[in-house]
């Protein structure tokens, strides 16, 4: 008897797009804090900053570490762990005393939420194959790209009648429900189908996976595109409060909307006859726009102007996401748990390399440089794959 059979459709796909939102979610929720955590703890703008940073490498991580257990033991288990953990750490944010602790607590946080994300990825390929897996993969990278974007417009809007520590107690909150809900939660990979004599060789079976091209290629897809996402959320405060004058609520309404982009590019992968076609699409129209919005940066044109085609251009993303994610594991679906950590690893590898690039010289010519960059190597990888598939 299958997981879905024992679990309504509607219990499976609320559990896991809310455990693979939360890393994501937590990496950003916090930013509008940066001032207040500053003050409070007497550090620099860099030393807070570090917080964000070890927190992506939580992530990065913690995938690379929980994916094979995983396949060793389970689902339910080490995410009900790492759920606990994450509790944890969340509570030691809110009574960290100063900034090294806060920096490690938030290291400890990333690492425990990379659980959801790369398990999510797993339980997805457990339960499903071919269209009904490209179809769960749109919905689950609509809502993993939300999360990203709309979570610091959710903090702000939270830090307007609470202070930062009020902002990790809700997390807390989030944890400790979300703990709860899982206990319930019924093993998507049955005892046979787990991985059988020591976790140590999973690590191992990480240079197979390495040296697979088919599944690398399209892990680099994913990498490059989540590179602009992320490179967008780092500049897109500057370019339209700063650059553009926008209040924080017009350009709160802006990131929202854009967000919308993402998810229905995200749930209009499922009407394409298949999953290489959508790619393909995706691609060139992520490219052309990537040359329209660095033009429009470049010579700073009407913000409704930068806003639609900023919209039309996470749409594609929207588009490239879910396909490149379902494709590549797809090859990988023996081992989809180590699979699904290389994804998750090198994706937040990739935008916590990119992030910082944008603010190198002027913020409208090094993003426009970022996005033209990254679409190009897409494109690049996505030819030498879909050439490779054909063959």
């Amino acid at each position: 008897m299958t997981m879905e059979q024992r679990n309504s459709k509607i219990y499976i796909l609320l559990v896991v797009g809310m455990v693979a939102a939360l890393g994501p979610f937590v990496t950003d929720f916090y930013l509008p804090a940066f001032p207040s955590l500053v003050t409070y703890f007497g550090a620099s703008a860099s030393e807070v900053q570090l917080s964000l940073t070890f927190s992506m490498i939580g992530l990065a991580v913690g995938q690379i570490f929980l994916g094979p257990v995983s396949d060793k033991f389970g689902r339910k288990r080490p995410l009900v762990i790492s759920m606990f953990v994450f509790v944890l750490s969340s509570i030691g944010c809110v009574v960290s005393p100063d900034i090294r602790i806060f920096v490690l607590a938030r290291f400890i946080q990333g690492f425990s939420g990379a659980g959801g994300i790369v398990i999510s990825k797993s339980i997805a390929t457990d339960l499903y194959s071919g269209k009904d897996l490209a179809k769960f993969f749109s919905i689950l990278a609509c809502v993993q790209g939300l999360a990203p974007i709309c979570a610091p417009v959710l903090g702000g809007l939270l830090l307007s009648v609470t202070n930062w520590r009020g902002i990790f107690g809700v997390l807390v909150v989030i944890g400790i429900i979300l703990f709860l809900v899982l206990l319930r939660f019924r093993d998507s990979l049955p005892r046979g189908k787990r991985l059988q004599g020591d976790v140590k060789e999973r690590f191992i079976y990480y240079k197979e996976i390495l040296r697979h091209k088919g599944f690398m290629y399209f892990v680099l897809i994913q990498a490059f595109g989540m590179g602009v996402m992320f490179a967008y959320i780092a500049s897109s405060p500057f370019i339209f409060q700063e650059h553009y004058d926008l209040s924080p609520l017009m350009y709160s309404l802006c990131f929202a909307c854009n967000a919308i982009g993402i998810m229905l590019g995200s749930l209009s992968v499922i009407r394409f006859r298949s999953n290489e076609n959508a790619l393909q699409i995706g691609v060139w129209g992520f490219l052309v726009l990537s040359c329209f919005a660095s033009v429009a940066l470049c010579m700073e044109l009407h913000i409704i102007v930068v806003e639609v085609i900023f919209f039309l251009f996470l749409f594609f993303l929207g588009i490239i996401l879910p396909t490149s994610t379902t494709l590549a594991l797809n090859l990988e679906r023996q081992n989809s748990g180590t699979a699904s950590a290389v994804l998750g690893f090198l994706t937040f590898l990739g935008g916590g390399i990119v992030s910082p690039l944008t603010g190198m010289g002027n913020i409208l010519y090094s993003t426009s440089i970022i996005m033209i960059v990254c679409c190009v190597l897409i494109l690049v990888c996505t030819w030498r794959v879909l050439k490779m598939t054909k063959a």
